[in-house]
């Protein structure tokens, strides 16, 4: 990816941004759109859900997630 097509989520402004001028602490990604940068939260609680279901099958002795 080059730099005109990364987005990124901003922490501090709380929005999407394609040139952040805050620090890598303080923003999400780059992503490959500004509607992917904006769903972050939702990529990454699907993303939770997903590594949760797959620690709980791992206990159960059912093992790892299989797609």
């Amino acid at each position: 990816m080059t730099d005109a097509q990364e987005w990124w989520w901003c922490l501090r402004h709380g929005r999407v941004e394609q040139d952040p001028d805050v620090r890598a602490s303080e923003r999400l990604g780059p992503y490959e759109s500004a509607e992917a940068a904006a769903d972050w939260q939702a990529r990454s609680e699907t993303q939770n859900k997903r590594w949760d279901d797959d620690d709980e099958r791992w206990r159960e002795g059912r093992g790892p997630y299989r797609p």
